[in-house]
């Protein structure tokens, strides 16, 4: 019997308010490789299943990162609105390949890894006490727009060399570039404008930070190149970080499992934000890889120059993998952070995962009392099937005084 081959369109509400069964529909009427289409009717394959994503992103000369070989670019219009995420052309490590991409990779990790993580947590710590006086009298808040939303990008702009004052700016544009709506080409345009003003101003005066220590590799890349992989980085560790904390909060606020997290304890917080990876990861779907010839996954004829989206929520809740249905546990073999030589960088995962446990831990420390102000059931995601934050997360609290 041959599975239907009618594509499931990349969005709408289902993706916002049960995606986790969206893709069990998926999965059971389309197989592990399921034919999609993006914004206008442009045709694509979900990735769903764990072992074939396994495939995929441990095969890059097979399903290559180079963007140039999809078959639909006389289709694509220049204001599309994916575009900032799948781009053409665009000289960052996420279109590099090869051996350029393997050493582009080492000089981001290392320009990650030297940072200090002692200063690093006291960085996080320091915006985040500010964050907290600024609503910590009210009694109440909303721990996405006032605090997870604004947290990341301050840590890694200081990390990169930006002022405080910058940051701001830069989370608004990143937000418009991640949507993919009527903003977004303007969001990409602010982050592109800061980021070559950053380099221009480091080239002139080095300091210690990742800019400076980009700039200062020699492996030959240009400043157009380094500023493309900056903008990357900014992106791939502020707004994934922002709803790890957000859905990581969501989790212990909800689910009695967390209780004794919320009354001082701390050995539930690595476990919850561990259980949001699995479960509930920020980085729903991922653009993407191209075949660069024709071959067969999962069952299906995929082209050369087809492009492969890679399913990460699908294929961490895969039930061949996922075989008994229990919690994971201290597991880590989830695809959140993705998997093969395009997989999110070490010291990055470090990084944010440092961000987003020290951003939970000054809420509990601060806000002990803190709990939902609205019913559970009444708090909803962005309209995103690329990443799954909520919109909002009421929260109501003993006022406390400004550090």
């Amino acid at each position: 019997m041959t599975a239907p081959t009618t594509p499931v369109p990349l969005g709408g509400p289902r993706f916002q308010t049960d995606p986790a069964q969206l893709y069990r529909e998926m999965r059971r009427e389309h197989g592990a490789v399921t034919p999609v289409v993006l914004d206008g009717d442009v045709p694509a394959w979900l990735v769903l299943g764990y072992r074939e994503l396994h495939q995929v992103t441990g095969d890059p000369a097979l399903f290559s990162r180079d963007s140039d070989l999809w078959n639909q670019w006389d289709r694509i219009p220049d204001d599309w609105p994916l575009l900032p995420m799948i781009g053409r052309k665009q000289p960052s490590i996420l279109y590099t390949v090869g051996e350029r991409h393997r050493e582009r990779a080492a000089m981001i990790s290392d320009a990650l890894e030297a940072a200090d993580p002692f200063e690093l947590r006291a960085d996080a710590e320091k915006f985040a006490d500010e964050l907290i006086d600024a609503f910590g009298s009210r009694g109440e808040a909303d721990v996405v727009s006032d605090y997870a939303m604004l947290l990341p990008v301050r840590v890694l702009a200081r990390l990169y060399g930006f002022t405080d004052e910058q940051g701001p700016g830069l989370v608004t544009a990143l937000n418009d570039m991640i949507d993919g709506r009527e903003r977004a080409i303007a969001g990409q345009t602010h982050l592109a404008t800061s980021m070559a003003q950053l380099l221009a101003d480091r080239r002139a005066e080095p300091a210690d930070d990742v800019v400076s220590r980009m700039l200062a590799d020699r492996g030959g890349f240009s400043d157009e190149e380094i500023a493309q992989d900056l903008m990357v980085m900014m992106a791939a560790g502020h707004q994934p970080t922002a709803d790890w904390i957000g859905n990581s909060l969501r989790l212990m606020l909800t689910d009695d499992r967390f209780a004794a997290s919320l009354f001082g304890g701390r050995s539930s917080v690595a476990d919850a934000m561990n259980e949001v990876l699995w479960e509930d990861t920020p980085t729903q779907n991922v653009a993407g890889r191209w075949a660069a010839r024709d071959t067969r996954l999962g069952g299906r004829r995929i082209r050369a120059g087809d492009l492969l989206l890679l399913g990460l929520q699908g294929a961490n809740s895969d039930p061949q993998v996922r075989t008994d249905g229990s919690l994971t546990g201290g597991n880590s073999a989830h695809f959140s952070f993705g998997h093969g030589e395009h997989r999110c960088p070490f010291p990055a995962q470090e990084i944010a995962e440092v961000i987003a446990r020290t951003g939970i831990e000054v809420v509990l420390d601060r806000l002990p009392d803190i709990d939902l102000a609205v019913p559970a059931e009444s708090l909803t995601r962005r309209p995103s099937p690329w990443l799954r934050g909520l919109t909002e997360l009421p929260v109501r609290f003993t006022p406390v005084p400004a550090l």
